[in-house]
């Protein structure tokens, strides 16, 4: 009888994919990512598609931006080494925390509410270098180009990039779609006036947690 290979997962192979997953489930649920400016457009129109039509674009931006941050650490690591990687994304990390925690407050401003896919697209990939969404998860980026260069791993490393940006924008439009209905669909923008949290405030205070934690896995 034929004899089924198995590969066998280490945990610590695991752990960057349940990374990107969380970073992408959390920049879908940061409005600043996209999904309010949907809403918006969904109820300027009073029309459910325009919500669903919006999310697309907006998450191609995104996935943009990612992918350049994928082809800088590639061509990263073909000068230095994965630890000296580590502590340059940290750092830039670090540093871009603590500017967005004194200026969380400014917005990059740039188109109104009559855009077009190509405009909503531009706007993400935009807002998404603006926030630092694609320095946010460099660390895990790194972490998974590590990984892909292990013996043993069956998966190529530009392969194992694109996977990862791809699960991270899976995670996020899903979760950003399934905001957005809720809150078209039950909410409406009322109580996002009367009930907002602070996610920049929230975003700067994460970049300091990503790039401590980016620092102390390069240390050890």
């Amino acid at each position: 009888m034929p004899q089924l290979t198995l590969f066998v997962t280490p945990p610590e192979s695991i752990g960057p994919w349940l990374a990107m997953l969380g970073f992408g489930a959390y920049h879908g649920l940061n409005p600043g990512m996209g999904w309010l400016f949907a809403l918006s457009l969904g109820l300027q129109q009073r029309s459910s598609r325009a919500v669903w039509t919006a999310l697309l674009p907006i998450a191609a931006g995104h996935a943009a931006s990612l992918a350049l941050v994928a082809a800088l650490v590639v061509m990263g690591l073909r000068f230095v080494t994965t630890t000296t990687l580590q502590l340059l994304t940290a750092a830039v990390l670090l540093a871009f925390g603590a500017y967005k925690v004194f200026n969380y407050y400014r917005h990059p401003r740039w188109v109104g509410m009559k855009v077009g896919m190509r405009d909503l697209t531009a706007w993400s990939f935009l807002m998404a270098m603006a926030h630092g969404a694609g320095l946010m998860v460099a660390p895990t980026l790194v972490s998974v180009a590590y990984i892909c260069g292990t013996p043993g791993i069956p998966v190529s490393l530009g392969t194992g990039l694109v996977l990862a940006v791809g699960v991270h924008t899976l995670a996020m439009l899903v979760v950003m779609a399934a905001v957005a209905w809720v809150v078209y669909t039950r909410l409406g923008l009322m109580v996002l006036r009367q009930s907002w949290i602070n996610f920049d405030l929230i975003w700067a205070v994460a970049l300091l947690l990503v790039g401590s934690l980016a620092l102390l896995t390069a240390l050890w």
